[in-house]
């Protein structure tokens, strides 16, 4: 694979983004696309004005002063602008022009920066594998925070609010009534079983839907914050960033930890990227400047507006409880406040908590999806063992579902859930993996903007530098809730990080151990001169390295004394770009009279269906029945040596991963009752 010219960015991006990905552009019309992007890649940054707001507004008031308007101005000013650097700057118009063959993602820009670079190092190893692991932090959090988040709203509506105990010259007045709040929590995990639940049945049903339920939502939120702006119109002033400059002079540390929750606003903003390849640049980026932008801006001025607006009744209302609960011995309590559901009317508030919740559900979806996606992005790429994937759709092709993956999802996020208990305490352990990874992106945008597009070191580094200035301070204000929370994602991040490691390195020593076999043409250079007996029919053989004799051929041939009159010696590869071209997709070479080596490659995004492949191999020369057909796969039984290169518990790992890993014969997709798997033990 060339390296891009000089002019890479202009024609690239023309031909890759928007014509060559024709699966984007394909299934449906620009707008089509357009309200498709707004339901699966803004579903979680538009989940952010529900807690985004009110957690910044928290710091200011646990700083022991009340807030005035001048704060209120500043944190609106701060995310408004972390919305238009982090999205809008970075991944709207800078990110979006890296495709990967028309894919974005971090394993897909991963591979662009080993293209540029004309081989993987470490480090690139290291950042991408590093960013890889942060998202699934994401995808464990989001949901939990998403969904009860919403939930939460329910505390606002009237008739179902938590009403305190009144007593007056030593009578009870009126009883304490503790409202839905006990139910808050059980009413969040069941929608969480439920979506988890329903992920083998797909989502192409219901996806449909996603996208007008969404713009709904946009919509909404938009009329809620020019309602508020109407009352107080001033507030539209908090878009100059004077006021974000003059709030971070003012308050010096405490600015620092307000990052931490502004930083919360943009959540979601790595899916404009991750998405690119389902529905296209320019439908993704004309959803954002035409509804997701203003929606969202018009929302943040509503919540500061309504803050303005009540700022006597709110400063009251945050010390009382913090008395109450300091009284309680409780120093980190729970603040039942919601600016996001307290701005709206009281009639709409429930229809409002129930729209949402949907919302949220929609957010949650998009992210397991997510997830799905980028594990088998990874197995392709050889970073984890293989795993179930199974198709839920005959005619989209992204849409799939992995069980290992789903239960481990739902399980770590009912843990989460149940730990932390509400939205604002998992927001502390919110925000980390994000910023991480994000960071980790930033680096690999410099060596795409360096060595593929040919520009100037000094250059690259001056576009990329102000946003890796901007991501170090917001993680170095999430790393101030490591251990209120935080350690949670790091700790996910470090332990896939080795699972990833260990299994890189361990196929590459097993690799190593193997290539150690008899070569395949000096086996059939000696059977040339001693036949074995022949037999009708035709024998496909497994093998990663198509220079050595397959384990299962060499055992055959030693325990059955046979060969089949045709044999094919097949290699599967995958390519560092989404999707194999047609013209690479089979190489067939005779290799000796009745020996055929056949090569099938596939992209990192592309489910290595063999048979299927195989039949498709028709077209160049190869012949064969697939009734008379029989596949010969290795099964290796690992045993763990001192020798191997790795130390002992990193032997015993990689063992787990490859016994634990999905059967090579569901994973080709080879037809169980034409497969034949013969075994030997490896010491690695």
């Amino acid at each position: 694979m060339a390296q891009a010219s000089a002019d890479a960015p202009q024609s690239k991006t023309k031909s890759d983004g928007e014509g060559a990905h024709s699966g984007a552009q394909g299934h449906g019309s620009f707008w089509a696309l357009v309200v498709g992007s707004i339901g699966v890649v803004y579903g979680d940054i538009g989940t952010s004005p529900l807690y985004a707001f009110k957690e910044s507004l928290a710091h200011v008031l646990q700083d022991g002063t009340p807030a005035d308007r001048g704060e209120v101005f500043g944190i609106v000013s701060l995310i408004f602008w972390a919305l238009m650097i982090v999205v809008t700057l970075k991944y709207v118009i800078l990110v979006m022009q890296m495709d990967n063959k028309g894919e974005g993602g971090t394993l897909s820009l991963m591979a662009l920066a080993q293209r540029a670079l004309g081989r993987r190092t470490p480090l690139l190893f290291l950042i991408g594998v590093a960013g890889a692991s942060m998202f699934y932090g994401d995808a464990l959090i989001t949901p939990a925070i998403s969904v009860l988040s919403a939930v939460e709203g329910l505390k606002a509506v009237p008739g179902l609010e938590e009403t305190p105990q009144i007593i007056a010259n030593g009578r009870v007045i009126s009883e304490h009534h503790a409202g839905i709040a006990p139910f808050v929590l059980p009413i969040g995990i069941g929608i969480l079983v439920g979506l988890f639940a329903v992920q083998s049945r797909g989502t192409g049903v219901m996806a449909r839907y996603f996208g007008p339920i969404t713009i709904v939502w946009f919509v909404a939120m938009g009329a809620l914050g020019v309602m508020q702006v109407a009352h107080d119109p001033s507030i539209i002033g908090a878009l100059s960033p004077t006021h974000a400059v003059t709030f971070a002079i003012d308050h010096g540390f405490l600015t620092f930890v307000v990052l931490g929750s502004v930083f919360l606003a943009v959540t979601g903003a790595e899916a404009l990227y991750a998405d690119m390849g389902h529905f296209g640049r320019r439908p993704i980026r004309f959803a954002w400047i035409a509804l997701i932008l203003p929606a969202l801006t018009l929302n943040y001025l509503g919540q500061g507006a309504f803050v303005l607006g009540h700022l006597d009744s709110i400063n009251a209302d945050y010390a009382e409880a913090r008395s109450l609960a300091l009284a309680a011995g409780n120093e980190h309590f729970v603040w039942n406040f919601s600016s996001f559901f307290e701005m709206a009317p009281d009639m709409v508030r429930l229809p409002l908590v129930i729209l949402a919740t949907v919302a949220t559900v929609i957010a949650s979806q998009a992210v397991i999806s997510g997830a799905f996606s980028l594990t088998q992005q990874a197995i392709q790429l050889g970073l984890l063992p293989r795993m179930e994937i199974r198709r839920t759709s005959e005619t989209q092709a992204g849409q799939i579902y992995m069980p290992q993956v789903n239960w481990l999802l739902l399980a770590g996020v009912l843990i989460l859930t149940l730990a932390f208990g509400s939205s604002t305490r998992l927001a502390a352990a919110y925000g980390i993996s994000i910023t991480g990874e994000m960071l980790m992106s930033t680096c690999m945008v410099l060596i795409v903007i360096w060595r593929l597009w040919s520009r100037p070191l000094w250059l690259a580094l001056a576009i990329v530098t102000p946003f890796a200035i901007v991501e170090l301070i917001f993680l170095s204000s999430n790393l101030q809730r490591l251990w209120s929370g935080g350690f949670v994602p790091v700790l996910l991040a470090i332990g896939l990080i080795l699972v990833m490691w260990t299994w890189v390195r361990g196929t590459r020593l097993l690799a190593e151990t193997v290539r150690r076999d008899e070569q395949l043409a000096k086996l059939f250079e000696t059977l040339s001169h001693h036949p074995p007996h022949r037999v009708r029919g035709t024998a496909i053989f497994l093998t990663g390295d198509p220079d050595t004799a397959p384990a299962a051929l060499m055992h055959n041939l030693k325990h059955n004394q046979v060969l089949h009159e045709q044999i094919i010696i097949l290699t599967v590869r995958t390519l560092q770009t989404p999707r194999a071209p047609e013209s690479e997709r089979v190489k067939v070479e005779d290799f000796m009279p009745d020996v055929k080596r056949v090569a099938l490659t596939f992209g990192f995004m592309e489910t290595p269906n063999v048979v299927k492949a195989l039949t498709e191999a028709r077209k160049h020369g190869l012949k064969f029945d697939i009734m008379k057909t029989s596949f010969f796969l290795s099964r290796r039984t690992i045993v763990p040596s001192e020798q191997s290169g790795m130390p002992l518990w990193q032997d015993h790992l990689f063992i787990f991963l490859a016994r634990n890993a999905t059967n090579a014969t569901d994973f080709f997709h080879i037809p169980s009752g034409r497969a034949v798997e013969l075994g030997n033990q490896v010491m690695v």
